[in-house]
């Protein structure tokens, strides 16, 4: 159990631009120490690498997603080839010159081994980096800091098969300490003040020896294919809804919006009217399943919905504004 944690902000930083010696520059600025671990914003870390290129925000998310995970308007949530999952692929615009965005950086990971290298051949001092962005969470208001980057730092502490204070066998405890790190480095840095690094003092513990990264911030992502929300709510419905294949013959239904609701083993029909859509068919159970999957499907596009069973195999799908 650690007993006390120190969280310094660095202060007296110049403004960063191309081709800046980041570990002179932090460690003029920082009284670094044996086991110490920086938190390092990632916007200093792109700037030092040239990361600013021309163009407008929207232009540079086209270039830089891997997939679109949701979208509500203008605002998108990508995944970048990072394989983070971050609104408008964690593109920044803010103090910036007009024409300009700031793209992460290349490989965060690499990053943060070239600067714990970099100081520990300059200031003969072995600490842990961990370098930082600003992120929202599902269900959660407003934003915190988490790691994109790391090196020297066990970014996680498997507790798996430990037990707690009353003997249970703890099954999947494993905190994020690499991401603990960037929180509360933000905690001193702050958004609007100027201060793009912060050192945690305290955390020897997880401080790998001289030669030895670790796995990197990388080894936090959760792969799509393990993740129970990997889309939004109307990309969810939307693919939901694509997988099942609709039958030969006319359709009822605009297929930008309806195509693949139906299933191929059914027979199930659709007739659209202006706020409402009826489902009907011979197979009662069949109409409530298409019924209740055309309402999420809605819900999804924005909708206010309400589902209405009729007499025999026939249901009432009905739709407004919110």
């Amino acid at each position: 159990m650690r007993k006390h944690l120190e969280v310094f902000a660095v202060t007296g930083l110049p403004e960063v631009a191309a081709g800046d010696d980041l570990a002179a520059l932090i460690g003029e600025a920082a009284d670094l120490r044996e086991g110490d671990v920086l938190a390092v914003t990632s916007k200093i870390v792109s700037k030092a690498e040239g990361r600013l290129t021309t163009g407008t925000r929207a232009e540079a998310v086209d270039r830089e997603l891997v997939r679109v995970v949701a979208q509500r308007g203008e605002t998108r949530i990508v995944q970048t080839r990072h394989g983070l999952v971050m609104a408008a692929a964690g593109i920044d615009t803010s103090n910036t010159v007009p024409g300009t965005v700031l793209l992460l950086p290349i490989d965060p990971d690499r990053s943060a081994r070239q600067l714990r290298e970099a100081l520990k051949q300059r200031y003969d001092v072995n600490v842990g980096v961990v370098i930082t962005d600003t992120l929202g969470r599902p269900w959660r208001v407003g934003q915190i800091d988490l790691a994109i980057g790391a090196a020297g730092v066990r970014v996680v502490e498997d507790l798996r098969g430990t037990t707690d204070s009353h003997g249970n066998v703890l099954a999947v405890t494993e905190p994020a300490v690499a991401d603990e790190i960037a929180s509360a480095g933000e905690l001193v840095k702050g958004k609007a003040d100027g201060v793009p690094v912060a050192v945690l003092r305290g955390l020897a513990d997880v401080v790998l020896p001289v030669g030895q990264h670790g796995d990197g911030a990388r080894a936090l992502v959760r792969d799509a294919e393990q993740d129970m929300f990997s889309l939004g709510t109307r990309e969810s419905a939307r693919a939901a809804a694509l997988q099942r294949t609709p039958p030969a013959g006319p359709r009822a239904v605009d297929p930008a919006l309806w195509d693949g609701l139906l299933a191929d083993d059914e027979d199930v029909h659709l007739e659209v009217l202006d706020t409402s859509v009826v489902v009907f068919g011979d197979n009662p159970v069949a109409v409530g399943i298409i019924a209740e999957r055309l309402a999420v499907l809605l819900h999804a596009e924005g909708y206010g919905v309400s589902v209405r069973t009729g007499s025999g195999s026939e249901a009432t799908v009905t739709f407004g504004s919110r």
